[in-house]
């Protein structure tokens, strides 16, 4: 009687198929840094309306491209960081062409960030500025202020806001970076801002970069009829 045949080897498992188009390979993204003008107040207008809407805020939101042209660039507009000054994020995929805007205490901050993937900006041509394609991705408008404490004139950040599509990529703690070398530069004591008591993630990402969150402290506000009215108190 003939033996039984030996059963066939199992089979060896299939090779792992790799998607090429979802192995990260790396990419570019060129990003500036620079003074905004007042062309740039249509793109100010739009991302403080998304910044608004971020914030759960937009009940409070009635500025107009007008009123912030008129405000933050006045004619006769006193210099840069004296005033209101709005530093403007923009990216490219190509490398920036220089710009003329050298003053005396800024030049453009220049820097290229590596991602794993490409972004996909939905709103490239809502938010595109100048030739080629360069988008503006974020701000960081802010002001001076002045410490008794410390006897030295400080910066406030009133708002600094990245778009969605450009978030968790460091272009965030570019503009504050931006703002703290002013600071530094100027021979400043300080910097200071707000953050909603919701955002944990933003007041994880501040205290990491080392900003003491002050718990201790409320912020007071007078506005609309409050402050009409108790500007007539007593007088």
């Amino acid at each position: 009687m003939a033996a039984a045949a030996a059963p066939p080897p199992s089979p060896s498992p299939a090779p792992a198929v790799i998607r090429e188009d979802l192995v990260p390979t790396g990419h570019q993204v060129f990003s500036r840094i620079r003074l905004a003008t007042n062309a740039d107040v249509p793109h100010i207008h739009k991302l403080i309306h998304q910044m608004a809407v971020f914030e759960r805020l937009t009940h409070l939101f009635s500025a107009t491209e007008s009123s912030l042209s008129s405000t933050l660039f006045p004619s006769n507009s006193p210099p840069p960081f004296t005033s209101f000054t709005v530093f403007l994020l923009e990216v490219s995929q190509t490398p920036f062409l220089p710009i003329d805007q050298n003053y005396p205490n800024f030049s453009p901050i220049y820097k290229t960030v590596n991602v794993d993937f490409p972004i996909t900006d939905p709103e490239d041509e809502v938010f595109k500025s100048g030739g080629n394609d360069v988008v503006v991705a974020g701000f960081v408008l802010f002001f001076p202020n002045y410490s008794t404490f410390l006897a030295k004139p400080g910066f406030y950040i009133e708002d600094i806001f990245v778009r969605e599509c450009y978030r968790r990529k460091g272009f965030g703690r570019m503009l504050l970076s931006a703002v703290a070398a002013q600071a530094a530069k100027m021979g400043y004591g300080r910097v200071e801002w707000v953050v909603l008591d919701w955002n944990v993630n933003a007041i994880k990402f501040y205290e990491e970069m080392g900003a003491h969150v002050m718990q201790e402290w409320r912020v007071c506000r007078l506005t609309g009829d409050a402050l009409q009215a108790f500007a007539n108190v007593n007088i």
